[in-house]
């Protein structure tokens, strides 16, 4: 689970338990850190995110505006991106990843090196290479979840909220067409190594600071594991 839809996670218990108010304050980075167990960078970047769901309004300076203050349920706030979801689930495969190209390959483009998000991604691909391994015997469910997790992370590393919080949207979505996918494979096993391959090289690319590569790469890998299900651009989903 991602910092922020941690911290969501943790708004909407405090909120159900009558510990939190829509116009209440959120505790201090520190404080919320130490809670989820993150790190404060980490915090702050969710803080972000959730400011431009509308969740929150993050305070700067001090006095009575200081602190970050839930301004509206997340259930009513996420309205609009839980739209976009459901939305997801009836277009064509085709637009979804071409939506996808133009996010991450942007993203890709303009990823900070030293963004927070990159340790999760190493983290995840970690966990990928262990969950494809020949010992553990692929969880197929479990490594394409891992998989689009290591999307959303990379995708973060660019620092703009808004195509994360697109990128969120279309989680479900992503994972969804890629499992009905894999019946078209010819040999998952050879797939999964060949996706942990090029998420590496992306992942390579991205933190050497080679914007252009990276951008390269993940297009390829996305539209590659398309064709390689034997769609295209001619092939309705």
């Amino acid at each position: 689970m991602r910092t922020h839809e941690l911290v969501l996670e943790w708004i909407e218990k405090q909120l159900s338990d009558g510990e939190l108010y829509v116009g209440g304050r959120l505790p201090g980075e520190r404080t919320l850190a130490e809670q989820l167990a993150v790190s404060r960078t980490s915090v702050r970047e969710a803080i972000r995110i959730l400011e431009a769901m509308g969740v929150v309004r993050a305070g700067v300076g001090s006095g009575k505006d200081a602190g970050t203050v839930v301004i509206a349920d997340p259930t009513a706030a996420l309205g609009s991106a839980l739209r976009l979801h459901v939305a997801t689930q009836h277009l064509p495969v085709a637009d979804i990843v071409q939506t996808r190209v133009l996010l991450e390959s942007w993203a890709a483009a303009n990823a900070k090196t030293g963004a927070p998000s990159l340790a999760e991604a190493e983290r995840l691909l970690a966990e990928m290479e262990a969950a494809g391994s020949a010992e553990a015997g692929t969880d197929v469910g479990n490594f394409l979840a891992l998989d689009v997790r290591f999307h959303l992370a990379l995708a973060a590393a660019a620092g703009n909220a808004v195509v994360s919080a697109m990128m969120g949207s279309l989680r479900e979505a992503i994972e969804g067409y890629a499992a009905e996918l894999t019946r078209n494979l010819p040999d998952w096993d050879v797939t999964s190594k060949r996706l942990i391959s090029e998420h590496r090289g992306i992942l390579d690319a991205i933190t050497s600071g080679d914007g252009v590569r990276a951008s390269e790469l993940v297009a390829a890998h996305i539209e590659g594991y398309y064709r390689e299900a034997g769609l295209g651009p001619h092939h309705p989903n």
